[in-house]
């Protein structure tokens, strides 16, 4: 039996994580509304709102360790209901960044509310759950180890460049908006954050063509 010192495959880690950070650069629910919340309340929102998404992210990939991902993926009517409650949630999410262009930046004053928001806009996600079925598994090798430990260390590389790219997403938004000068109510400030509100709207529409049967 031959030594292996890695579980994971060394000739694929890399092609992994290339195909990873294009996922995650890829316009959608969580670049969309990461920006428009840091937008309108703030860096410090903006980042609790990147831990509710990295934690969904968590749950999704030890999920797909334990099998529940694939069940989801074939069970039509479950990811037909994840589906429809995706949409759903992203649409009032943009209702809710609509009706609140207009209020200051420091938001309800609910420190953990960007954090659940994060959280469950990401468990409501199909393409979450269809990411640790569909891609994954192909960069996972036989020979290299026992699937539950390449899985693991393939999740932890994914939500690692995850939280990269959207902790990059939130600190870029939030100096766009310093530098445009939208962080204090004004015809700019609302105009901005509903226009914002519109992209997330539009987001919720894509993912509702994207992920159909």
């Amino acid at each position: 039996m031959p030594h292996v010192a890695w579980p994971v495959d060394p000739g694929a880690l890399w092609p992994f994580l290339v195909a990873v950070a294009l996922v995650e650069l890829t316009p959608g629910p969580n670049m969309a509304w990461l920006a428009a919340l840091t937008v309108a309340e703030g860096r410090v929102a903006g980042l609790r709102a990147v831990a509710g998404v990295t934690l969904g992210l968590t749950i999704y990939m030890l999920a797909s360790v334990v099998g529940v991902t694939g069940v989801i993926a074939a069970a039509p009517d479950v990811y037909a209901a994840l589906r429809l409650a995706g949409v759903a949630y992203l649409l009032w999410l943009a209702f809710e960044a609509w009706r609140g262009a207009g209020d200051i930046a420091a938001g309800s004053g609910d420190g953990a509310a960007p954090f659940r928001r994060g959280l469950i806009a990401n468990l409501l996600n199909p393409k979450a759950a269809v990411f640790y079925v569909t891609l994954l598994p192909g960069f996972i090798a036989p020979d290299h180890g026992a699937f539950w430990s390449q899985a693991l260390i393939l999740g932890a590389a994914h939500i690692s460049v995850s939280v990269a790219i959207h902790a990059g997403i939130v600190l870029l938004a939030d100096r766009m908006a310093r530098y445009l000068g939208v962080t204090a109510p004004s015809p700019r400030t609302i105009a901005l954050r509903r226009a914002l509100a519109i992209g997330i709207g539009l987001v919720a529409v894509w993912l509702w063509w994207e992920t159909r049967a």
